[in-house]
Parts: structure tokens; sequence; C-alpha cells
């Protein structure tokens, strides 16, 4: 059985029909995809783009109990922050991608995301799978 978290770009497009098949047996996210999620109403540029970026919000929010970034994700963010500076990429571009990155390691998760090149450089920490 499959578990793997779920990238922000996999929360978005959620509703995607395709998707369903690519996604793990059982899924979770992390609170750092919780927390992107969250800032996307208040950046919103229209009413209609507001209340549909605030629609997906709950609907996450609803659907699951995010992992936290915790101690042992913490530790891991240097391991992950390691790697990628050893590829010679700049860990200060992507923080919120390199911290759901880290608690994918913390928790021995694949990490299921639409932008597997986002995550470049850690295969040999973290499982990308690229849905």
């Amino acid at each position: 059985m499959a578990v793997g978290l779920l990238d922000t770009s996999v929360l978005v497009d959620l509703a995607e029909p395709d998707l369903a098949a690519a996604l793990p047996d059982q899924s979770a996210i992390s609170a750092i995809s919780l927390a992107e999620l969250a800032s996307g109403p208040h950046l919103a540029t229209t009413a209609d783009e507001r209340a549909g970026r605030q629609a997906r919000l709950q609907q996450v929010e609803a659907m699951f109990e995010p992992l936290p970034f915790d101690v042992a994700a913490a530790r891991s963010y240097g391991q992950i922050v390691a790697a990628v500076a050893e590829n010679g990429r700049s860990h200060r571009r992507r923080v919120g991608d390199l911290l759901i990155a880290a608690t994918a390691h913390a928790n021995g998760l694949g990490l299921y995301t639409r932008h597997p090149g986002d995550f470049a450089g850690l295969e040999r920490l973290v499982e990308i799978v690229g849905i």
C-alpha cells in the first residue's frame, strides 16, 4: 500500500479528473502546504479567485489532518538544504518546497508533486513522484 505526502501543487489541482489514479493509496499533507494554501485567498486579485482559493483551502482542511513541521522535520531540513546546495542550487528560492520535502523525509514518505523539477537533487533523500 503506497502512502505519500502530497505537495501543494497536487492540492491545488486536486479536483482534476486525471489526478486520482496517480495518487497514493493513502495521502498525507504537510502543515507547510496548508500554510501555502491559507495565503492564497489573501493574494487573490479578484473576488472569484479569492472565493475559489478559499473553497480549496476549506476542502483540504476537511480532508486532511496535516503533519506538523516538528523537530524531526527541522533536522531533516538541514539534510535537504545540504543536498540542494551540493547540486549547486539555491535553497532560498523554494523554502516552502524544501520544508515540505523535509516533512516527507522525516516521516519516511514519498513526495507526490506536479513539479518534480522543484525537488531536483533530493532523490537520494526522498522519493519524488511526479504526477
